[in-house]
């Protein structure tokens, strides 16, 4: 037998090993992850806990302006409708402010800019609904993105810019709705 031959065989008897092994332990991973209090936001509530989907669709988004503001608005609605489709009434109200800001990041030899870094920076706040509203939390999302600039093709150039607002928006809202759901863990009674 070569040593070439030998060696092949060797490894082809560890294989089965190595999938046994895999196979006792990936089944036992959630058990591990749960002795140690990990527990998934957006899965079912433990018992004695309350549902957070049902407060995050109770949460209504203010007016937001100009064009970060519409693209974060819809990402906010399509992340928090999604978690209940029941429709609660509004009990809570969301206050964001986007301020999106570009600066040129690469340059060509004349000077002229070929990529631009993209900062979308949310503040935001959360108030719970009536007389006088009471405020329940507030943080700021911050998402950061960038595309290149080509001067011959400028429509290329404008769908990666549109490309890029709209995943900075993803990204701010997903942040958010984070934020939102650890804070109606935290304190159900909100």
């Amino acid at each position: 037998m070569s040593q070439a031959a030998s060696s092949t065989s060797s490894s082809d008897r560890g294989m089965p090993r190595r999938r046994l092994l895999l196979g006792a332990l990936v089944p036992a991973l959630p058990l591990g992850l749960a002795g140690c209090g990990f527990r998934p936001l957006n899965g079912p509530p433990a018992p004695g806990e309350v549902a957070i989907a049902p407060q995050l669709a109770a949460v209504r988004i203010g007016r937001l302006y100009n064009r970060s503001g519409q693209l974060l608005y819809q990402a906010l609605e399509r992340r928090l409708a999604a978690r209940d489709n029941s429709a609660p009434a509004a009990r809570y109200e969301l206050t964001v402010t986007p301020n999106p800001s570009i600066e040129a990041q690469g340059y060509r030899p004349d000077g002229t800019p070929s990529r631009f870094r993209m900062v979308l920076n949310t503040p935001w706040a959360l108030q719970a609904l009536g007389a006088p509203p009471r405020p329940i939390a507030s943080g700021s999302a911050r998402a950061v993105d960038s595309y290149n600039f080509t001067d011959s093709e400028y429509y290329a150039s404008l769908l990666s810019s549109e490309a890029a607002e709209r995943r900075l928006a993803d990204q701010a809202a997903e942040e958010i709705v984070m934020r939102l759901a650890i804070v109606f863990r935290d304190n159900p009674n909100a």
